[in-house]
């Protein structure tokens, strides 16, 4: 059974994160404020994003022109070639938003399924967001519920990923490539991860799990699988 590879988007497949860009740039000075509340953890990010994108004040050409300004790591396009040649299935999950990501994923030249959550143009330069992969079960409170994401297939999940929307899904997912605060998280947590800095060591790693372990030939979700030069520290 072929493993499920999800990629996170921010941070990882751009090495920015999009939504903070477009606050810093766009939002009223308020968001700073939700922002307090969500690293406190008295509210979920979820509601964090929703109040946020409420202050956002832009353009289409204003959101666009930040769009293309978004570094791409140049190693994402050969990293999702080799592991679709190789049969796996690759997925974008992310908490972050749809108006940022098709245009990036189009620029790759990628036709890739993504799920994440949905920025609605409220007209006169206001922005509105939308969560179709809201679980309500999920612990994060995440607009988009990774772990309901890996949950959908029977396969083993590979991740890769550098950001708290990951903390969850990295606890059940078989393998986790990190990098961030998603590598310390696991380092505190004691998830066996792959530490990357990019794409190029993902596709090291990539190759040292398929010679080792027959990746194409696992199935079943539990348990880590560590390949040996997982980083415990």
């Amino acid at each position: 059974m072929s493993a499920l590879i999800i990629v996170d988007f921010d941070g990882t497949v751009v090495r920015q994160d999009a939504t903070d860009l477009i606050l810093e740039r766009f939002a009223l000075p308020q968001w700073r404020i939700v922002e307090r509340e969500w690293v406190a953890g008295r509210i979920g990010s979820r509601e964090c994003l929703a109040r946020q994108i409420d202050l956002v004040r832009a353009t289409d050409r204003d959101l666009d022109g930040l769009i293309a300004e978004l570094d791409i790591d140049p190693a994402f396009f050969d990293f999702v070639s080799e592991c679709q040649q190789l049969g796996f299935d690759v997925v974008v999950a992310s908490d972050g938003l749809d108006r940022v990501i098709a245009p990036v994923l189009e620029r790759c030249g990628l036709a890739l399924p993504f799920v994440s959550n949905r920025l609605i143009d409220m007209g006169r330069g206001r922005w509105g967001v939308d969560f179709p992969h809201f679980d309500p079960a999920c612990t994060a409170s995440s607009g988009t519920c990774k772990c309901a994401v890996s949950s959908r297939t029977d396969a083993p999940t590979l991740l890769v990923g550098d950001g708290r929307s990951d903390f969850c899904v990295a606890a059940r997912a078989k393998w986790v490539l990190a990098k961030g605060q998603l590598a310390q998280h696991c380092r505190r947590s004691k998830i066996p991860f792959v530490a990357i800095d990019g794409f190029a060591d993902a596709i090291k790693a990539f190759h040292a799990l398929i010679g080792q372990r027959g990746m194409s030939r696992l199935g079943g979700q539990g348990g880590h699988d560590v390949l040996g030069i997982a980083d415990h520290a």
